[in-house]
Parts: C-alpha cells; sequence; structure tokens
C-alpha cells in the first residue's frame, strides 16, 4: 500500500506540479488537494492522509495556524514549503516548533523545470517521515492511558539500561587498562568530570534538529564552562534566523558564526548554512570557509568533527542528534581515534532516527540518551 499524500497549497500551478512530482513515486499516493489552512484541516480530517506537505501563505487561514489545528488532533507529519528569504526562515521555525517535522525550499525555477533533485528530495523525505510516522493506530488508540503509560515507561527504563551498559562497558575497559587514549581517567573510584578536559562540545543535528536544540540550549546554565558548536543542516537565512531566536530564549550567548570569533565558555555558535564552520589551527577563534563541493552538505557535520578532533585531539565531547542520512558518523570515528567522547541521541526522541543510528550501529557512541539526558548531562558535567 503506497502512503497517502495531502497537499496543501493555494497555487494551482503549485498543486499540479507537486502532484506530479509526489504521485510519479510508486510509493506515494495524492489523495487530495486543499487550497487554504481551513480546508487543509477538514480534508485531513476526512482523508487522514500519512503525511501532508504545507505551504504557508493562503488565504482564510495561513499554513501555521493550520498545522497548530492539526498537529493539536492527531501526529501526522507535515512538511513545510518555505520561501528562502529571511522572513520565510522565521515563520518556517515557528512550523516547525508548532508540530511540524521538517521544511523543503519553494524554488519556482526549481519546481518549474522538473527538477530531478527536487523530485529525489521530495520523494526521499515524505517516504522516511511515512515510515517513521508517530500516527497512533486505531488499535493502539483502545489501549487504557495506564497501559500506555506503561509502554513509556519500559521505553525510558530501557533507554537508561542502554546508557549504563555501555558506560559500564567503558568503565570495565579502563579498569582493564585497553583504553588508553580516552582523557576520562579512573582514580580512587571515582570519574573526572568531562569539563576538566573537554575544551569543547560539538552537535550535528538535521532533520528534528531544530525542535530538540531548541529544548536543549534554552536549559544550559549561562556559566557553562566550554563554547558549544552548533552544525545544523539549514539554508543561509534559516541558519541565522536560528541563531537569533535562540539567542532570545536561552542564557547562554547563541550567534551565527563568523570567521574569527573567539571560543569562550557560554557561547554557541551555529555554523551558517551554506558555508563550512572550521576551528583555527590555535584552536581559540573559529574560521567560515566555502568548503569543497563535492562535500553533499553545507554545513557538515563530519567537516566540523574532523576539524575538532584534529585541533583539540581527544579534549572534544562530539553529540550526534536526530537527522537523515549518516552526516557524523565518520567525523564521529575520527573523533574516537582521539580519545574524544561521542554521544548520540535514542532512537525514541529521534523524529528521524538515521544520523545516531548510524553512529549507534558502528559502535561509536559512549552515551545513548534522549534529549533531556543531554540536557541532564551537559550540566552534570561542565
Amino acid at each position: 500500500m503506497p502512503y497517502t499524500v495531502l497537499i496543501v497549497d493555494d497555487s494551482s500551478f503549485f498543486q499540479t506540479r507537486l502532484k506530479e512530482l509526489i504521485g510519479g513515486h510508486s510509493e506515494l499516493d495524492v489523495i487530495g488537494i486543499a487550497t487554504n489552512g481551513r480546508e487543509a484541516i477538514e480534508k485531513e480530517e476526512s482523508l487522514r492522509p500519512n503525511i501532508i506537505t504545507m505551504d504557508y501563505e493562503m488565504p482564510f487561514l495561513d499554513g501555521l495556524s493550520a498545522v497548530r489545528a492539526i498537529t493539536a488532533k492527531r501526529s501526522v507529519p507535515i512538511v513545510m514549503f518555505s520561501s528562502l528569504t529571511y522572513e520565510g526562515a522565521k515563520i518556517t521555525l515557528e512550523a516547525l516548533e508548532a508540530g511540524a517535522v521538517d521544511f523543503i525550499p519553494k524554488n519556482f525555477a526549481e519546481v518549474s523545470r522538473n527538477s530531478e533533485s527536487l523530485r529525489n528530495r521530495l520523494h526521499k523525505k515524505l517516504i522516511s517521515f511515512a515510515r517513521n510516522s508517530r500516527s497512533i493506530d486505531p488499535a493502539i488508540q483502545s489501549l487504557k492511558t495506564d497501559e500506555l503509560a506503561q509502554q513509556a515507561l519500559a521505553r525510558s527504563l530501557k533507554a537508561k539500561q542502554t546508557t549504563l551498559a555501555l558506560r559500564q562497558g567503558l568503565l570495565e575497559k579502563k579498569v582493564r587498562g585497553l583504553d588508553q587514549n580516552t582523557p576520562q581517567k579512573i582514580a580512587g573510584g571515582s570519574r573526572r568530570k568531562l569539563g576538566s578536559t573537554v575544551k569543547t562540545i560539538v552537535i550535528g543535528a538535521s532533520t528534528g534538529g531544530p525542535v530538540a536544540l531548541s529544548e536543549l540550549i534554552p536549559k544550559l546554565p549561562k556559566n557553562l564552562s566550554v563554547p558549544i558548536l552548533v552544525v545544523q543542516h539549514m539554508p543561509e537565512n534559516f541558519t541565522r534566523a536560528f541563531a537569533e531566536r535562540l539567542n532570545r530564549i536561552s542564557q547562554l550567548t547563541v550567534k551565527q558564526a563568523e570567521t574569527g570569533d573567539t571560543l569562550a565558555g557560554g557561547q554557541v555558535f551555529i555554523a551558517p548554512g551554506g558555508k563550512q564552520l572550521i576551528f583555527d589551527k590555535s584552536g581559540h577563534s573559529l574560521k567560515v570557509i566555502d568548503g569543497d563541493d563535492r562535500v553533499s552538505f553545507k554545513p557538515c557535520v563530519d567537516v566540523t568533527f574532523t576539524s575538532a578532533a584534529n585541533v583539540f585531539g581527544g579534549k572534544v565531547l562530539g553529540i550526534v542528534m536526530t537527522g537523515m542520512g549518516n552526516d557524523g558518523c565518520a567525523g564521529s570515528r575520527i573523533l574516537k581515534q582521539k580519545g574524544a567522547y561521542v554521544w548520540g541521541q535514542d532512537r525514541e526522541t529521534s523524529v528521524i532516527y538515521g544520523m545516531p543510528a548510524a553512529v549507534a550501529n558502528a559502535n561509536l557512541a559512549d552515551e545513548i540518551l534522549p534529549v533531556s539526558g543531554f540536557i541532564s548531562r551537559i550540566i552534570e558535567e561542565f
């Protein structure tokens, strides 16, 4: 059975082109088109699609309001079509916080010329979100509230057991002297905090990252002892708007990174879209570069992780959060070879369990944690 798609857009041109692009895949079936937010709410209730594509600017009711109304009733994946302007970026970030799972830049020229790249991105994103949908199956809806609570508790316990097992495994390695390159040392039965050796935290994220980071960064204290670098897959205007938004709601100082920025505790630097973020060889400042066009992502987690490993060696904490694909896995391997630490987000709290899964499956994660676990552990260690 193909995954069903509802297209929401007031432009007849985009309706037609999106139907052609999406419907061209055997696993996707466009079952309806809505021309405004009000109609989107009605058709979502009657058609119950597996996934929705949503425009923002529409008559009667805009896309952001429609997202809020729909996700309040059902956790259906909604992908926003967003303009690449700064204002479009701000609206998209609001939509993601309201419940949309991701966005695709709305490029008229790309849609007009029947872009194979756009077609492939659309198919990949929509199918992936539909497969990973958190929509509640009718059979599950019939379960009693206490049964659902027990299931959630069981998942939480399983995640904690996994992390404890990983920690125990690392401890046993250290005691046996098999992990000599790792900066963390055991002395007198107690473990030195990461903050005593780690010089920087580098976080990589993609799909689902803006919401997860909006939960993580604002809950960290302003006296954090190390700087944080964030590599989030986003276009240029989006990273600037994202940095400004995080700065407004955080105790830490958050800004889009620029060449020459000096590293200091209590600061968060967001890698700019369309560029690569690396460390200066001195380890005291940052450099923003164009990077190699052969690299798929700009910014790229692997690039920044590798730079951190080359400059700081094992004195780095790399965190790989929710996202599609495997960006961050190669960089994590290099970090581990240098004796650094790597944490990965768990499956339960990841919108798409791709990037952290790649790290976990390669046995590179020292700890696997939910977003709340990152918060408590960072506060504990730094």
